[in-house]
């Protein structure tokens, strides 16, 4: 039987009714699961309950403008990230692509060019994405994750006992690393349900693995807090 690959979600931050609209029933049309955010606040709402493989980013938002929100994600996340502008300035190209953009496109732009350069983008995301998570062992800040063998050793060498709940969380966390993961995302692997508000199995979770991980929790390194959203694997693969 073939496995079905879901369709990537776009998500369009665009202050523009008509320009969002007209961009969100195109990529609908080509099969692809579109969101929409008219700001910062509304697109980080977003997030925090359906993560994006791709961010389509005008740079003039009210509030946070598209850069500052680039710079934000992109120290969060490996997001695909397109800047949409209508600016033709070189210097706003180039200050863009610093902030960690990975593609710019000035309007009036053609949408099949757009629709290539989407393409390109999620083939990229999705491969990075795909090598993090079929990686046997993953090595951070001297200590090793056995996926296979489902054990943790620091750097001497020593095995750290995990259960079975603090190894499923560990191994969704650096699956995704530099991206915010819901407590409802880290509870459905954990224990295959729902999370509500006074459910603090997660948190009860994080705190046990920042014990073993020696990461203190008031600065820590791995595993970090992101309030009001979820927890994030802050430090990178080796």
């Amino acid at each position: 039987m073939l496995m079905r690959i879901s369709p990537a979600h776009i998500l369009i931050v665009e202050d523009d009714p008509v320009t969002r609209a007209k961009l969100a029933a195109y990529f609908t049309a080509e099969g692809y699961r579109v969101s929409e955010a008219e700001d910062g606040n509304a697109m980080h709402e977003v997030l925090r309950s359906d993560p994006a493989d791709l961010l389509m980013l005008d740079i003039n938002l009210p509030g946070e403008d598209g850069l500052i929100l680039t710079r934000e994600q992109r120290e969060r996340s490996e997001i695909g990230i397109i800047l949409v502008t209508g600016r033709t300035d070189t210097i706003d190209r180039i200050v863009g692509l610093e902030m960690g953009a990975d593609d710019y496109i000035t309007k009036p732009f053609n949408q099949r060019e757009l629709l290539a350069r989407v393409k390109n983008l999620l083939r990229r995301v999705r491969r990075s994405r795909s090598e993090a998570e079929t990686k046997t062992t993953r090595r951070f800040l001297g200590w090793s994750l056995d996926l296979g063998n489902r054990t943790l050793q620091d750097k001497a060498g020593n095995f750290v006992d995990l259960t079975r709940a603090e190894f499923k969380a560990l191994a969704l966390l650096s699956a995704n690393p530099g991206q915010v993961l819901s407590r409802d995302r880290l509870l459905h692997e954990i224990a295959g349900r729902d999370w509500d508000f006074a459910d603090r199995t997660v948190d009860v979770v994080v705190r046990r693995l920042r014990q073993k991980l020696n990461d203190d929790s008031r600065q820590p390194k791995i595993i970090r807090t992101s309030h009001g959203e979820g927890y994030l694997f802050a430090t990178k693969l080796s």
